[in-house]
């Protein structure tokens, strides 16, 4: 947490958070035409904010995507302002616009999000493609049809009224590290456009990093970041403690 507080003291890290809210996914060069410093002094400041966590960093061929990460700022938040306020415990801190031109030569993240849980890979792995575990945990849906454990296999999310909510087909896992789904949101509409998504599971001493990405956005569909946020703390809470925030949400 010291490490945040030390990221927001600087105004000149402020503005790279700001302009990443406002247009996720930025190149250096980009963020450096908003600075009056040079490259190397926007990457010195890209680098403190990585290392609290508020940006996360994708290369992707010859560039390097930046992406802000809402989730420290959720938990310094929760901590301190919402006891007092008395609202859920996992509340999305940010649901920002994301209006990003589309590259068809380079294929990157519209949306990442990073965490980090207290618990084995091997739970991790099982909560992400367990439909029971999957189901536990989930803000909204009391059911999960379907399992996550090979290309082509389909899982569907159910809310309690029995109408569905969402729908994935697998296409390509890579076992207790990587899945990668399609993404059909019926809480959108039933013509709503797919995009597609994926979890990445790294092991780093006794916690794990689970980063979540969004690829193929549609616009108007910026929403689903506040999705992920609840999601990503439910899943936490209930690895960690036991119990998911799905009440609280």
């Amino acid at each position: 947490m010291d490490m945040i507080f030390k990221a927001l003291a600087d105004p000149a890290r402020r503005t790279l958070l700001d302009a990443l809210r406002q247009r996720d996914g930025q190149t250096l060069q980009e963020l450096t035409e908003l600075l009056d410093m040079t490259r190397f002094g926007v990457m010195k400041h890209l680098a403190v904010l990585e290392e609290a966590g508020l940006v996360i960093p994708h290369k992707k061929g010859r560039f390097k995507y930046h992406y802000l990460n809402a989730l420290p700022l959720q938990q310094t938040i929760d901590r301190w302002i919402e006891p007092m306020r008395a609202k859920p415990a996992a509340r999305a801190v940010l649901n920002f616009k994301q209006d990003l031109e589309r590259n068809t030569t380079v294929s990157k993240p519209d949306f990442m999000m990073q965490t980090f849980i207290r618990c084995t890979q091997d739970a991790l792995w099982d909560a992400l493609s367990d439909p029971a575990s999957m189901a536990a945990y989930h803000f909204a849906c009391d059911r999960v049809d379907g399992r996550a454990s090979a290309a082509g296999d389909n899982v569907t999310f159910i809310l309690p009224d029995g109408s569905k909510m969402l729908e994935q087909e697998i296409i390509q896992i890579d076992p207790k590290s990587r899945i990668e789904t399609t993404f059909q949101p019926h809480f959108f509409g039933p013509d709503a456009p797919g995009s597609r998504m994926a979890y990445t599971i790294e092991p780093q001493g006794d916690v794990c990093k689970l980063t979540i990405e969004h690829y193929d956005l549609p616009s108007g569909q910026e929403g689903v970041a506040e999705g992920w946020a609840r999601l990503a703390a439910s899943l936490k809470s209930w690895l960690e403690t036991g119990t998911g925030l799905k009440a609280a949400m």
